[in-house]
């Protein structure tokens, strides 16, 4: 068993941590007060090979591996946690369309998404279907014309920013044998947005419902089999907890980063505040829950690399474990900061604002428990 990353694996992680560093760091509060991010950073993202790093390469993607990928979006989160995450969501939709669609689906949508010409959303969460994601009651009607969609999703990144949107709607009966995945390109009739959402975090990405009102798209814009929008929603997801993941994961480093370097300047009662023990302890302290995450994450990564038959419990206690480490971690950098930990200047309450939604997203921390015990009580057996 070898912990090690390989070389092409640390160029890859050094690759995405120094574009972040010169590209995204220093806008990062700007574009979080104007509540967007300006789209010309998408092609230089591209231009790296990030806009479809689950994209095989025969389709023009990189055809990364999800544990390369937990080394991009950590890097990437060092900058800026909120933008580096939607990154992910992106290139969610690229995978899907990559593993699910037809050749012809693959020779429509990809292109764009690679070269980041065409930014996806994902659409699956509704105003009454959260959690309960096999109850959503987004309509598709089989027309003349193709398909017709009414209905309504909320907590969309990218909702009136983005190009297209990859929905999972109902075309059939109750339950998640009716669920059906389709693609809706921006500017289609019938497809409008919601006010901006006013968030605690993630302030960079406009936030907003998707709403369909008669809404006809064509009917080769639905993706792979109808009926098969379930299965490939919960495929996606495995990998999606492993990005959003893997983005707390770096938006806590950063932190911790910046709070070493803090302590060693800031004195009190004579001294700077890395010469006492009891905050030496607590430094000692944050730093195994993010090592512990770390190798926690790489490992439900390689299970699902490997398709491991357990990759799925390994995905929902990875994104558990890291994203409430993360978190703590985050929010005591913020107390070791002291007063200053509050202020903006300082950065660090902003990483705090931004990881407390990856608690909620992609599947809540109380789902992912349930994904988990119901997995141990399977394997009882």
């Amino acid at each position: 068993m070898d912990f090690e990353l390989s070389e092409e694996q640390r160029a890859i992680f050094d690759m995405a941590r120094a574009f972040g560093a010169e590209e995204i760091a220093p806008n990062a509060r700007e574009w979080e007060r104007e509540g967007t991010i300006p789209k010309t950073l998408w092609p230089k993202v591209a231009e790296l090979g990030l806009g479809g790093i689950f994209v095989s390469e025969d389709q023009g993607g990189s055809g990364l591996t999800r544990l390369d990928a937990t080394l991009v979006f950590e890097a990437l989160a060092m900058a800026c946690p909120a933008v580096g995450s939607f990154l992910s969501i992106h290139n969610m939709c690229g995978g899907m369309i990559d593993k699910f669609g037809s050749d012809e689906a693959k020779a429509k949508w990809l292109p764009g998404l690679v070269s980041m010409e065409t930014v996806f959303s994902y659409c699956l969460t509704e105003p009454g279907s959260g959690s309960d994601a096999a109850a959503l009651r987004t309509k598709a009607e089989r027309t003349n014309e193709g398909w017709r969609l009414n209905g309504a999703k909320a907590f969309i990144s990218g909702g009136s920013y983005s190009d297209a949107y990859l929905t999972m709607v109902r075309t059939g009966g109750d339950g998640p044998k009716g669920i059906s995945a389709v693609i809706v390109e921006a500017g289609t009739p019938g497809l409008s947005y919601g006010a901006l959402e006013d968030k605690m975090g993630w302030r960079a990405q406009p936030t907003s419902q998707v709403q369909f009102d008669d809404c006809v798209i064509p009917s080769d814009n639905l993706l792979g089999e109808e009926g098969k929008g379930f299965t490939y929603a919960m495929a996606g997801l495995d990998g999606g907890r492993l990005n959003i993941a893997a983005s707390a994961l770096g938006g806590a480093q950063a932190a911790l980063d910046a709070t070493l370097a803090y302590m060693g300047e800031r004195k009190a009662f004579g001294r700077t505040i890395d010469q006492f023990q009891a905050l030496q302890f607590r430094l000692a302290e944050l730093e195994v829950k993010l090592q512990s995450a770390r190798t926690f994450l790489r490992q439900a990564a390689w299970k699902l690399d490997n398709r491991a038959p357990d990759a799925t419990k390994f995905c929902a206690m990875a994104k558990l474990l890291v994203t409430d480490n993360a978190f703590d971690v985050a929010n005591q950098c913020l107390q070791l900061h002291g007063g200053y930990g509050y202020l903006a200047d300082y950065g660090i309450e902003k990483i705090v604002r931004d990881l407390r939604v990856h608690q909620i997203l992609e599947g809540t921390n109380e789902i992912m428990r349930l994904i988990v015990s119901r997995a141990m009580l399977a394997e009882r057996g």
